[in-house]
């Protein structure tokens, strides 16, 4: 097993490891921006127990590294975005802000730092544990003629129909009772393994969406909020519709992603990239209905990586937004079609 310090030698080990920002949790609580994406450089700084400079130094040593996992200087227009949030100081020229993911990169490069340190030890337990786990290699073996997929309507016909048949022949025969009791026993073991085998297949089938349905969420959980909103307008794009536009920034009119449905209809998207433990209340739901009518669309959808809030559903559901939570995010990025954009 890797020793912590690996990590501040090792870029491709770094970048290995870089969407396992769920570590940071385990040392200490990050706090974030009103945003609940981003931090400053003195929240970093304090989250390390370091000076600001420190983190300062490990952005200009390392920036392109940094900025490749989501740190930013922001200015203009962005900059004005945050200070209408009440986020920051109305007198602030610029402002660099990490994304989670960057800040887990700053504690991989960060040497003088017990918090630091416990972050990378908590990162290279994780990896360790997941390249030992056992590999799940399970190969089908060779099905025997019973263990072939059968309409159900030939068990349906063994026991409505030809199991019937042979009591009533078994009932008026002679000679021959004792062989057709046997092939009536016969037909009706055949009976029970077919419904046997459909069962262990649902079972199978059912084991198997759920290892894919997990997989699903935890490359969504592993992304920054840019890939998040890119990953959407993907699915959108996979079901049919045209003109999809990611917009982000002040300039969007509380839109992040708008286009036109398969059949023509406008919509607007709002994403959140939330921790699973979070939820969406009611007031971001009411500044969304607002943002539907602004842009006068026919279709609204609220995508999270989170749970909604009871009232911010009753909110949805009075305004005809639709609210992807987590569950059904899952499924519509497994491949279901969001019923709204049929």
């Amino acid at each position: 097993m890797f020793n912590e310090t690996v990590l501040l030698e090792s870029k491709s080990l770094r970048e290995s490891v870089a969407t396992r920002t769920d570590v940071l949790d385990r040392v200490k609580v990050l706090s974030l921006l009103p945003d609940d994406m981003h931090v400053t450089t003195a929240m970093v700084a304090t989250y390390f127990e370091v000076a600001d400079s420190v983190i300062r130094a490990v952005v200009f040593d390392h920036r392109e590294e940094v900025e490749a996992n989501g740190y930013r200087v922001l200015t203009g227009a962005e900059l004005s975005c945050f200070k209408q949030r009440g986020q920051i100081s109305s007198r602030t020229a610029s402002l660099a802000v990490f994304s989670r993911r960057a800040v887990l990169n700053v504690a991989m490069l960060l040497r003088d730092s017990e918090t630091a340190r416990q972050v990378r030890t908590y990162l290279l337990d994780a990896e360790y544990i997941a390249r030992t786990q056992p590999v799940d290699n399970f190969v089908p073996t060779a099905p025997d003629p019973l263990d072939d997929r059968i309409d159900r309507r030939i068990t349906d016909i063994l026991g409505k129909a030809v199991v019937p048949m042979f009591n009533a022949l078994i009932e008026s025969s002679g000679e021959q009772r004792k062989e057709l009791i046997s092939l009536r026993d016969d037909v009706q073991r055949i009976e029970r393994k077919l419904v046997q085998h459909d069962v262990r297949l649902v079972r199978l089938e059912r084991v198997q969406g759920q290892r894919g349905l997990a997989g699903v969420m935890a490359s969504i959980d592993g992304m920054n909020w840019r890939e998040f909103e890119e990953h959407v307008a993907q699915l959108l794009r996979r079901d049919g519709c045209t003109d999809v536009e990611i917009h982000g920034g002040s300039g969007d009119r509380g839109a992040d992603i708008s286009g036109r449905t398969a059949d023509g209809r406008r919509f607007v998207v709002q994403c959140k990239h939330w921790a699973p433990y979070r939820s969406v209340w009611s007031g971001e739901m009411q500044k969304f209905v607002g943002t539907k009518t602004l842009h006068q669309a026919d279709v609204a959808v609220y995508a999270a990586t989170c749970p909604f809030s009871p009232e911010s559903l009753a909110i949805a559901a009075q305004a005809g937004v639709t609210a992807v939570h987590r569950g059904l995010l899952e499924t519509w990025s497994a491949g279901a079609t969001l019923e709204v954009l049929r």
